[in-house]
């Protein structure tokens, strides 16, 4: 039986999908964690693809029919692996948490001990948050940044490994705005005989375009998500020497997942594809001059910066020093209603809970992949500040979401409807 006629068409899900890109393409997307895909990976994700079930691996499968899929399958772990110099890459995790979990199914067993950074000083769920699988199933030990500069102290992680003796490190962060040069944490394994692990997730497209160090030549395995910097489609990626490419390989499928999504896999493939070319190089370098730039004229508008600045593609604003009153939760709120889109995140060691916040997390892959450079970042800073001036004025909010609209207008990410 054929699927329903256009007369029955779900428009009220397809409205509000409109409505959807026109609250994206009409703001300032500034979540560190966001950015805008191509035409190309929506393209392959939305595919006849996502019709095919495809349990197991290239030319293992569980299923027929699955001749082509192998090939692009085949095409995107070639690509990555070709991007980042690995030896082995499994491209079927869903997302980056649960290629986290699968790699500490694949290398570790229940209830070891797991050295990582504390989730209210930059970490991540997964690395080992009480209330995450990470934190139930594995003895999660935190190392923190410190006080002094709100920079990773490698004395301190190296005296509280040599204490708590972990089977592996893992290095990544979600809300760090400094470099991650992976060879400190390389050093603190081998002195303790763990195993190391880096989430890039936040970070793969600085890492792929050169703008960030690779640790793929330093680290047992890496992971991360494919939809951040990378700028491909929502889904995770695993990366790992060849010694642990097969308890990989079975973490994921079967240990943690089922059938693969090949229209993912395809999307994921096309974005590794777009990564490989020389423009990506200027495109991540770009991210990180925006970055800086942003940073800067933050800084002039009385905020200030956790650690005082940024190296990589976000930073972390603490609002206090701008208004002691102001809390991330209000300013993320009202900075929506400006078409400003960032997050509340805690600051280090901060007074107020993970839902209040003193600080907001903000990140300039998408509006760099709008062509946003240098030039535009002072104005957004400008946007940012006078909004939370006058966030309790209807008239300011609405006269910078006119504002807003009107610069985004210069930068069309989607020129026509995607």
């Amino acid at each position: 039986m054929p699927w329903p006629s256009q007369k029955s068409r779900d428009t009220e899900v397809f409205d509000l999908i409109e409505k959807e890109r026109v609250r994206q393409t009409t703001g300032l997307q500034l979540i560190a964690s966001e950015n805008f895909t191509s035409p190309d990976v929506m393209e392959a994700t939305g595919s006849v693809l996502t019709n095919k079930y495809a349990e197991g691996y290239p030319h293992k499968r569980y299923y027929g029919g699955n001749a082509v899929v192998d090939e692009i399958e085949a095409l995107a772990i070639e690509r990555v692996k070709k991007l980042f110099g690995a030896d082995h890459a499994n491209v079927q995790p869903h997302s980056g948490a649960s290629a986290n979990m699968a790699v500490y199914l694949g290398l570790i067993k229940p209830g070891d001990t797991v050295l990582g950074l504390s989730l209210d000083h930059g970490g991540h769920l997964t690395h080992g948050s009480p209330v995450n699988a990470s934190g139930i199933l594995y003895d999660f030990q935190s190392f923190r940044v410190s006080d002094t500069d709100e920079r990773l102290d490698f004395d301190q992680i190296r005296d509280l490994a040599k204490k708590v003796k972990p089977k592996l490190i893992v290095a990544g962060t979600t809300s760090y705005p400094r470099r991650l040069e992976p060879q400190p944490f390389r050093a603190i394994a081998d002195e303790v005989g763990a195993l190391m692990m880096f989430d890039i997730a936040h970070i793969a497209g600085l890492v792929a375009g050169g703008a960030h160090p690779n640790p793929v030549p330093y680290a047992d395995v890496v992971t991360f998500t494919t939809h951040k910097t990378l700028r491909g489609p929502r889904g995770g990626c695993i990366l790992t020497t060849s010694a642990h490419a097969a308890a990989i390989d079975k973490a994921v499928f079967p240990g943690s997942q089922g059938g693969p999504l090949e229209h993912a896999v395809a999307g994921k493939a096309v974005a590794f594809h777009e990564a490989l070319q020389p423009s990506f190089k200027d495109y991540a370098q770009q991210i990180v001059k925006n970055a800086a730039a942003l940073a800067e004229a933050l800084s002039k508008q009385g905020f200030r910066l956790v650690s005082g600045g940024t190296d990589t593609h976000m930073m972390v604003v603490d609002l206090r020093p701008f208004d002691s009153e102001l809390t991330g939760k209000e300013a993320q709120l009202v900075l929506d209603e400006a078409g400003i889109t960032l997050n509340k995140n805690n600051i280090p060691n901060d007074p107020r809970s993970p839902f209040v916040t003193s600080g907001v997390r903000i990140g300039t892959p998408s509006v760099t992949t709008q062509g946003m450079k240098e030039a535009e970042m002072p104005l957004i800073a400008e946007y940012i500040a006078t909004t939370l001036r006058g966030r309790n004025d209807p008239s300011v909010v609405k006269s910078v979401r006119a504002r807003v609209a009107e610069l985004c207008a210069k930068f069309p990410v989607y020129p026509t409807s995607a």
